[in-house]
């Protein structure tokens, strides 16, 4: 988000300063949702209650309105300045990104209890809002153009309250200290270089 430029982005605002305001958001609507759903401890879903349900609702929420923001992403990168091979590439990134995040939503699942079936079934449907949000945002760029530092920085702000408070924390409940920072160091490297290298493929294709 920060570093986000567009030739059709003739907004005012810093993409810096949109990507902190949506950042400060996203981390607001964590602390909002934790606070609404722990003011509703006899919610139940199936056999899912309590703080199960919590965690469960909180990555679910977090992980399918990230993926608006990269359905937004998705479309304008196809219909920006640099038009469909920065799409493709775009779109690549996020693939392989999709991959952690229906894990993450996995790994909260099944240990309790929930079937593999059911489990998938969420891990795909978190991941809707991409397609959904990449073909309105395509047709009507110039209007998302300016938001998307603010949905970046929204998602940002959200994926790292639950990868550091929520997911990394309950590795560390579940295993120690050594193996949660071993595993979480080696897929942190190799995100940073598959995303390196896809970024640098879309630069040279670009160019």
């Amino acid at each position: 988000g920060c570093t986000f430029e567009e030739a059709d982005d003739i907004t005012s605002v810093s993409p810096t300063v949109r990507t902190v305001v949506g950042a400060a958001l996203g981390l607001l609507f964590i602390l909002c949702t934790k606070s609404f759903l722990e003011q509703h401890e006899d919610l139940k879903v199936g056999s899912l209650g309590g703080a199960d349900l919590r965690k469960v609702l909180l990555i679910v929420f977090v992980m399918t309105l990230h993926s608006f923001s990269e359905g937004v992403g998705i479309g304008v990168s196809f219909g920006g300045e640099n038009g469909s091979e920065l799409g493709v590439f775009i779109s690549a990134s996020l693939a392989v990104h999709n991959v952690p995040e229906g894990l993450a939503v996995a790994v909260v699942l099944l240990p309790r209890k929930v079937s593999k079936l059911t489990a998938s079934l969420w891990c795909i449907m978190t991941s809707l809002p991409q397609p959904l949000m990449a073909v309105p945002a395509f047709l009507f760029v110039h209007y998302f153009i300016p938001i998307l530092p603010v949905g970046l920085g929204f998602a940002g702000g959200a994926m790292a309250w639950v990868a550091l408070f929520e997911l990394l924390m309950e590795a560390y409940e579940d295993t120690d200290i050594t193996t949660t920072a071993v595993v979480s160091s080696v897929s942190l490297a190799i995100m940073i270089a598959i995303t390196g290298s896809i970024d640098e493929g879309s630069r040279t294709h670009i160019v």
